[in-house]
């Protein structure tokens, strides 16, 4: 069984409660593997990233698997607007925030199984320059921080990274540890470039926290908003509170 989201933006959880953590949420659009299903919920694995979580059976709709595989074969195209809206056949109109995905869009409108969706807005949809990675990252400055959050009224470190390569063309995967398996180690800060990503641990080893590295030795990331901090060999200097706040582990080259 596959499915898409048709809602702004759907929870996805750790376990099979409306109470459970969110762990991910689903854009408006995304389309999904159902690994498991029950009375009340089904357990999905993302097709962008291969993401997997419990969602609310009531929050999607069921596609073929020919949509399905037409989907994941097709260029990707995304809102561009911080938010924006859509309109159905019947003129009922639903909100979509930024980077939500427009399938088999052409000419304003596209379709999720028989409705119809109109959509006049900016769109994303073409792998852009690195260049563009830091105009798109402050699309998303003092956004609060919101763990599981993808969206500009709340994300979280991975989500924003993730986020934003994706409004530029580029695949990373969902966490800040798996996000760390991907790209191409730099030895030093000096060598590294606006848009690249570095990744911080903690007490025990364990990747944590990954921002955007900016020009002079700046870099945004989201912690308790996406804000603007100093990046060196340490690791962040909080400009706010005059203290590291995470600590340096590996700094990669995605593209």
């Amino acid at each position: 069984m596959f499915g898409i989201c048709n809602l702004s933006i759907v929870p996805m959880r750790l376990s099979t409660s409306d109470t459970s953590e969110m762990v991910n949420q689903i854009i408006f659009g995304e389309h999904f593997e159902i690994i498991d299903k029950d009375k009340k919920w089904s357990y999905v694995r993302l097709a962008f990233d291969g993401y997997e979580g419990f969602i609310d059976n009531k929050q999607y709709q069921e596609i073929s698997e020919k949509i399905y595989n037409l989907l994941s074969k097709n260029d990707k195209i995304y809102s561009g607007e911080l938010i924006d809206f859509i309109t159905d056949d019947n003129n009922n109109l639903t909100t979509i925030p930024l980077a939500a995905n427009l399938p088999f869009y052409n000419n304003n409108s596209f379709k999720i199984n028989n409705t119809s969706f109109s959509y006049n807005g900016k769109i994303c949809n073409q792998v852009t320059g690195k260049s563009s990675i830091i105009e798109v990252a402050y699309l998303f400055l003092n956004t609060p921080y919101l763990w599981g959050g993808k969206t500009p009224f709340g994300i979280d470190c991975s989500g924003f990274t993730q986020t934003v390569y994706k409004l530029c063309g580029y695949k990373l995967l969902r966490d800040a540890k798996e996000q760390a398996s991907q790209g191409d180690v730099l030895s030093f800060i000096e060598e590294s470039e606006p848009g690249d990503l570095a990744f911080f641990d903690n007490e025990e080893g364990n990747i944590t926290h990954v921002g955007i590295i900016m020009n002079d030795y700046n870099i945004i990331h989201a912690h308790g908003k996406v804000r603007i901090d100093k990046l060196d060999h340490s690791g962040i200097y909080n400009i706010d509170t005059q203290q590291h706040s995470h600590k340096l582990r590996v700094i990669k080259k995605m593209i």
